[in-house]
């Protein structure tokens, strides 16, 4: 069913495209009711306008908290039009019809995230008209159209063209329906703002998060799943302000393996290089030569590197990117690429390359991380940093040296980032062997030293990182029968004393940190 449209109300403070949008209506005979600050600006434009104080005979007042809530406003989108009584009661209580309705609300988030503003100045930036205006033209899309975005001005001007000045029924439940996320993501960041008063603790009785879907993705996982990339509606820097430089759209599983990649190239610092597969480090470096750190990397696994992305917390140069095309790659992450490193890779079309901002690399990304399992949703604090680098405890007598504790700190930092059972070895320049995602974790151990002796790598003298304890001596003495000299693990098995006494005969150095890394 169409509805033609004859009187507008617009009541905006994104005022982008408004003029276009008003000029547009008014040509087309719509008469324009609007707000205090929005009339101006259309009556600035020389377009004919009403003023809502000027309609209603009452003036803003409560320093402009109430403009729109009155019934001749109310009333004239509400009204039911297949309803003769309402339209009967509009007559006698001389309330105009109202077919249009364009709001878009107070910039609250900003506000919120603005630390110039006290609690105050953050709460009058909380809109009471402008929702309560779009949820009754909403309510009533049957006989009202309700634009939220001014995206959808030439959309809805286009309309009227087409369809002799009126909106369709369609267009106007989809308007409806945009309308309704519209209000409900701007009450969820109300609530999120009262949330980080009342429950410090980030966990609050209940939990409303806004996603808004940035890009439909070819399929999920698997090609029979689909899938979309939804990102938070948060003010905040985000690490989807990427920039992809060529090669193929992104998949769900190079999102997943970029995040995982840039988490781990973030713990390692700048200068660093890490290889990911399905989220999984197959090597990683670090130095002051980006080259180097990467043929090291690479090194440590070059058959399990096909496939995969690379991280460089660097800048990629000619030399570096010419070194990148030497086997399949998925994704490049880098801190920024020379125009040498885009020109030597623009022949690989297929290939990713994607430059993460210097503000993303800097920025905090401690906070919470979710997991759905059923209908149910597992909150938890992201797992950031190593304050417990801080307090390591040498629980050995044998002590390990500058080098074998920087080897140490290494192995450890990227046994954070594998999937648990995780073993880690490494010297102090970058990765020996990685074993990863076992069911045991003396299966593990011996995966990282299969994988090092499969590449010729030299683990004696090396140090391994275990992400949680060892529950028995059996992982530890593997790992020093194929040369292990120096192990870190957080403790806190039941055996720990058996554990660490079989360091101390074999005459290793051990370092317990006390804290674990799972990854399940």
């Amino acid at each position: 069913m169409s509805k033609k449209i004859r009187r507008a109300l617009i009541s905006v403070t994104d005022k982008s495209g408004l003029e276009e949008f008003a000029r547009g209506l008014a040509k087309r005979g719509v008469e324009i009711i609007a707000s205090g600050g929005t009339a101006a600006a259309v009556s600035k434009a020389g377009i004919d306008v009403i003023e809502i104080s000027d309609l209603t005979g009452f003036p803003e007042c409560m320093d402009g908290r109430v403009k729109t809530l009155h019934p001749k406003i109310h009333g004239g989108i509400l009204a039911d039009r297949e309803k003769d009584s309402h339209l009967e009661q509009a007559g006698k209580l001389g309330i105009g019809l109202i077919d249009l309705v364009a709001v878009n609300l107070y910039r609250f988030r900003e506000a919120a995230a603005d630390p110039g503003l006290d609690e105050k100045g953050k709460i009058e930036q909380i809109d009471i008209g402008g929702p309560t205006l779009i949820r009754s033209a909403a309510k009533n899309y049957h006989s009202v159209a309700i634009v939220v975005d001014p995206e959808d001005y030439s959309s809805i001007l286009e309309e009227l063209d087409a369809k002799n000045g009126e909106t369709t029924l369609e267009t106007r439940r989809t308007l409806a329906s945009k309308a309704f996320h519209h209000t409900a993501s701007y009450d969820a960041a109300i609530s999120g703002f009262f949330d980080s008063i009342e429950h410090p603790d980030g966990l609050p009785e209940e939990k409303i998060t806004v996603y808004r879907r940035s890009r439909s993705l070819r399929y999920g996982e698997n090609p029979h799943q689909q899938a979309a990339l939804y990102i938070s509606a948060s003010p905040e820097g985000s690490f989807t302000d990427f920039v992809q430089h060529q090669g193929k759209e992104l998949s769900f599983n190079n999102i997943q393996d970029m995040w995982a990649a840039f988490l781990l190239g973030k713990d390692l610092g700048e200068g660093s290089c890490a290889i990911l597969k399905h989220m999984n480090p197959c090597g990683a470096a670090q130095g002051s030569d980006p080259l180097k750190n990467f043929m090291r990397a690479r090194k440590t696994d070059p058959l399990s590197a096909f496939g995969s992305i690379i991280c460089v917390n660097d800048i990629v140069d000619g030399e570096l990117a010419e070194a990148t095309k030497a086997g399949f790659v998925e994704v490049v992450l880098a801190r920024g690429f020379t125009e040498g490193a885009l020109e030597a890779l623009k022949k690989k079309k297929n290939l990713r390359l994607i430059t993460v901002p210097e503000a993303e690399w800097n920025r905090d990304v401690s906070g919470w991380t979710s997991r759905e399992a059923g209908d149910m949703m597992l909150l938890q604090k992201r797992d950031i940093g190593f304050p417990e680098l801080e307090s390591l405890e040498v629980v050995t007598s044998r002590k390990p040296d500058e080098e074998e504790m920087k080897a140490m700190i290494l192995a450890w930092k990227v046994v954070k980032h594998i999937k648990s059972n995780g073993i880690v070895i490494c010297d102090s320049m970058g990765t020996i062997g990685v074993g990863a995602g076992q069911m045991s974790r003396v299966d593990s151990c011996r995966i990282a030293v299969d994988k090092a002796r499969r590449e010729n790598m030299v683990i004696d003298g090396g140090s391994a990182g275990s992400d949680a304890f060892f529950p028995f001596p059996d992982g530890v003495e593997y790992l020093v029968d194929a040369g292990v000299k120096n192990i870190i693990q957080p403790g806190g098995s039941i055996r720990d004393e058996e554990v660490i006494a079989a360091a101390e005969k074999l005459g290793i150095s051990m370092v317990m940190t006390g804290k674990r890394h799972f990854r399940h």
